[in-house]
């Protein structure tokens, strides 16, 4: 149920900027399937997630980071993307001496599969991130 059967890959890039107290960004990829079962779909899948955010003091920030789909596989096009709307709330904390990044979101998905592809119309999603920065 989870997964696609099939060995993918693909390229991806990121690209980021940090003025002052803001956060922006773009992270992309496409992946396409190249070996698995041979009675298992075919894969061509891009992701596009946008990030900004915007920092406070003490750790807390405001921001979106919407996760867009789509599934270049599908045979009617309005069966291809997913795009969410929403914003997320975070916190960065640390646990020991390992820094945390705690952040709750929640989108709507304005553009979503109507045929095989389940996909509702809301997204809410809890994230834990263990951060690793560099010493300066």
């Amino acid at each position: 149920m989870l997964g696609t059967s099939k060995w993918s890959g693909g390229p991806a890039v990121v690209v980021l900027s940090m003025p002052g107290h803001w956060l922006f960004g773009v992270l992309a990829q496409n992946v396409w399937s190249f070996a698995g079962p041979q009675n298992a779909p075919r894969v061509n899948q891009f992701l596009l997630q946008y990030f900004v955010s915007y920092n406070f003091k003490g750790g807390w920030y405001i921001g979106s980071s919407p996760i867009n789909t789509a599934d270049w596989t599908q045979p009617k096009s309005e069966d291809t993307w997913t795009v969410p709307l929403g914003m997320c709330v975070g916190k960065i904390i640390r646990v020991g001496k390992q820094p945390v990044n705690m952040q709750l979101a929640y989108y709507y998905n304005v553009v979503r599969p109507t045929g095989s592809v389940p996909s509702g119309p809301y997204t809410i999603r809890f994230q834990l991130q263990l951060l690793f920065p560099k010493k300066r």
